[in-house]
């Protein structure tokens, strides 16, 4: 897993996501699977941060405590977002490109989408 990956996008999961994630790669694993292990142990960890977080402005602490722990959180959670992109990018877009035809350009198209997701946020 890279130090830099977005939590992938599942149906209903946000107004305007893309919800074909679970076709990704149809009687395959996905991109993420041999590192998912690590992938959990990083959201355990970021979960753990937003409970420290809720704890911080629950004891009134100090403004810029607080927004220098959720700079933090927010930068865990991007490296998490580019390592699924690029695991993503890596195996099911490798795969449909290399298939070609129409799944190629979905899935070329829905990595294009989510990088712009990315970015923007």
């Amino acid at each position: 897993m890279s130090e830099a990956t977005e939590v992938g996008s599942t149906p209903g999961s946000a107004p305007g996501s893309d919800t074909t994630g679970d076709a990704c790669c149809t009687g395959d694993s996905h991109g993420y699977i041999s590192a998912k292990g690590d992938y959990l142990a990083r959201l355990r960890r970021i979960e753990g941060q937003a409970r420290g977080l809720q704890r911080m402005v629950d004891e009134d602490k100090y403004c810029i405590d607080i927004l220098t722990q959720v700079s933090a959180m927010t930068k865990a959670l991007q490296a998490v977002a580019m390592g699924l992109l690029e695991d993503h990018i890596g195996h099911c877009v490798v795969k449909a490109a290399v298939a070609g035809g129409p799944e190629a350009d979905a899935k070329i198209k829905e990595a294009n989408d989510a990088i712009a997701r990315l970015v923007r946020s």
